[in-house]
């Protein structure tokens, strides 16, 4: 396929941010597609009992999407600044580290739980009569983890490399897959969870290919490259992984904050609302992956523009990313606002009928925890853009903020003090108390530097 040759030093910043971005977005809002659709297909086809089961094994889903983002963070940041500076073999070794330290990490993590699947599936907190189910899914799909962690790497690197498109083709060839094959196996086939499960890990496994065959053999710069076997290279190749994976560190803490949504969301649901309250949360749940890869589309279509002219001391063209970042942020936040207040009945349809309790309950409440979906991706945009110019600690914290910190108390106070509509108010809460933080954060750090 083509590749796309994007200067990053001196092609207009509007026009090759917007180069990266349209392809992002298209890219990640298809990884979404694959969880909705898996979703759709087995309420559907399986049934609550089907999607109950697949919801217990997100959770460990989203602690390996995790690694991939935090190692993929950190490698492009650090390749972006190598390449700035004109060390091309450097950031190829950097390259490579990171490939070779998800495979090895994730193919023994893979091991051992498809060794232990049903102790593993009661650890993620399944009952006994589910067990099967969940036991299932998790032997048919774990195996493509691996598959999983190289398009999550590769991606970052395709886009660095100056090749958006086709790291969008990566993901959106995966999805038409994934939602070609969730059909044949969930209803003519009959295959239940074992097929949506076999689905997803088919179409993993095409994207992760995909982008193992371009950093093989296809890339115009960061292709892969032998690595020494000696002590000293093998300490150097531990150090550079740790300096990478402290830089994506809140990318990680990214997908920690919506395994946490989940968690503290599904307590307060079936506290105050019962069943009926948690299936309703869980339609949200479904949507809150789009809203976050929206976000994630736009931190990482400024990331490798930030760090390149970061690294080049180019500090002009850094803040002109960030401001149109930031626009976009906006921009976007109010969009999927707009769609959750004035069509919840639409969004919530497409899983539930629009007559039950549960969709009633969700279609009251999608316009409250649709309320901090401007700052829920500028958040997002922020904590990319401190990670492009290597600020870890302010981008940890700030993860740190929105994921637990103001979160949880968020969750155990406002249905106190304002009853139903404070459970579904705790997301966007958390949100706008972290814009708040951050907004205070850049303001010092200004003032800071006039004097």
């Amino acid at each position: 396929m083509e590749k796309d040759a994007l200067d990053l030093g001196t092609l207009k910043v509007p026009s090759l941010f917007r180069k990266y971005f349209v392809p992002t977005l298209l890219g990640m809002l298809s990884i979404s597609a694959v969880t909705a659709v898996d979703g759709i297909f087995v309420g559907h086809g399986v049934g609550s009992d089907g999607l109950a089961a697949v919801n217990i094994y997100v959770p460990l889903l989203m602690v390996f999407q995790g690694l991939g983002l935090m190692t993929g963070v950190g490698c492009s940041v650090v390749a972006s600044v190598h390449l700035s500076r004109g060390k091309l073999k450097t950031a190829r070794l950097n390259v490579t580290q990171a490939l070779l330290f998800v495979t090895l990490v994730t193919g023994v993590a893979s091991a051992l739980i498809c060794a232990f699947p049903r102790p593993v599936a009661r650890l993620l907190g399944s009952s006994e009569y589910l067990l099967p189910l969940v036991t299932d899914y998790l032997l048919w799909f774990t195996p493509a983890l691996t598959f999983q962690m190289w398009s999550a790497v590769g991606l970052f690197i395709i886009r660095l490399d100056g090749a958006p498109r086709l790291a969008m083709w990566c993901s959106v060839i995966a999805a038409l897959l994934n939602i070609v094959l969730d059909w044949l196996f969930i209803f003519p086939l009959g295959w239940g969870v074992m097929g949506a499960a076999f689905a997803t890990a088919i179409s993993v496994a095409t994207g992760g290919l995909i982008a193992l065959w371009y950093l093989a053999a296809g890339a115009r710069s960061l292709r892969l490259c032998p690595l020494k076997r000696s002590a000293k290279s093998l300490r150097l190749s531990l150090r550079n992984i740790g300096y990478q994976c402290r830089i994506g560190s809140s990318a990680l803490l990214g997908e920690a904050t919506l395994a946490m949504l989940m968690f503290m969301g599904n307590r307060a649901f079936i506290r105050y609302l019962g069943e009926n309250g948690v299936g309703a949360f869980s339609v949200a749940c479904y949507y809150a992956p789009f809203v976050f890869m929206v976000g994630n589309a736009i931190a990482q279509s400024a990331q490798p523009i930030v760090s390149y002219n970061f690294g080049a001391g180019n500090r002009k063209r850094v803040s002109a990313v960030f401001r149109i970042a930031l626009l976009t942020a906006v921009l976007c936040g109010a969009a999927v606002t707009t769609a959750f207040v004035w069509h919840p009945d639409l969004l919530v349809g497409l899983f539930l009928s629009p007559d039950g309790a549960a969709a009633q309950i969700a279609i009251e409440g999608f316009p409250w925890f649709a309320a901090g979906f401007v700052c829920f991706i500028v958040n997002l945009t922020c904590i990319g853009y401190f990670q492009s110019v290597e600020r870890v600690r302010p981008a940890t914290a700030f993860a740190l903020l929105r994921g637990f910190i103001f979160l949880v108390p968020c969750f155990v106070f406002l249905p106190v003090l304002l009853g139903n509509k404070g459970i579904w108010l705790a997301m966007p809460a958390s949100e706008i108390l972290t814009t708040a933080a951050i907004v205070l954060f850049y303001g010092s750090g200004r003032r800071k530097a006039v004097r």
